[in-house]
């Protein structure tokens, strides 16, 4: 096996009892590092400490992870002009920041009789959000309710916290 030293200096190859003297030696764990290599690496360090670094950087790859970014908005066939214009705005900013919204529409008692409104409604969404997003999965009816799953528009990028309007800077 290739053994890396605790300063990350390689030992060169050598057998496994070897390795091990040389980590009882210098009072340190020996730890597989890649398994898959040919020949396997193992390093000279403390494995408590090695645990700790990998879990630190597990961590940190996940919080830069946007995988899990979705989502929904929730909407009723008989809703307000004004209420579907702040779920509408609520929608522009979720798509501008990079997430995917699941628009729902939900149906009760006497609604089910008609779900073309429901899809009348999905329709209006998707040319209100024309340049925010697009369709990604189109209206289905599933049961008492309309789904659709709206994508934010490729090429554009997040707006940066700055350029946002706040308190301080006026558009």
């Amino acid at each position: 096996m290739r053994v890396i030293d605790s300063d990350g200096k390689q030992l060169g190859v050598m057998p496994t009892s070897q390795a091990l003297a040389a980590a009882q030696q210098q009072g340190l764990d020996l730890v597989e590092v890649a398994p898959n290599a040919t020949p396997p690496v193992c390093k000279l360090t403390e494995f408590g400490k090695y645990k700790y670094e990998q879990t630190k950087r597990e961590r940190e790859a996940r919080k830069h992870h946007h995988a899990d970014k979705l989502k929904e908005i929730k909407l009723r066939l008989n809703i307000d002009t004004h209420d579907y214009a702040t779920k509408l705005n609520h929608m522009r900013a979720f798509l501008q920041d990079g997430m995917k919204v699941k628009v729902s529409v939900f149906f009760r008692g006497r609604e089910n009789a008609h779900p073309e409104y429901g899809v009348q409604l999905m329709q209006r969404v998707i040319a209100d959000l024309q340049g925010a997003g697009h369709c990604e999965q189109p209206p289905r009816q599933m049961g008492k309710s309309i789904h659709m799953m709206m994508a934010p528009m490729r090429g554009v990028t997040k707006k940066p916290k700055s350029a946002q309007q706040g308190p301080d800077n006026k558009e």
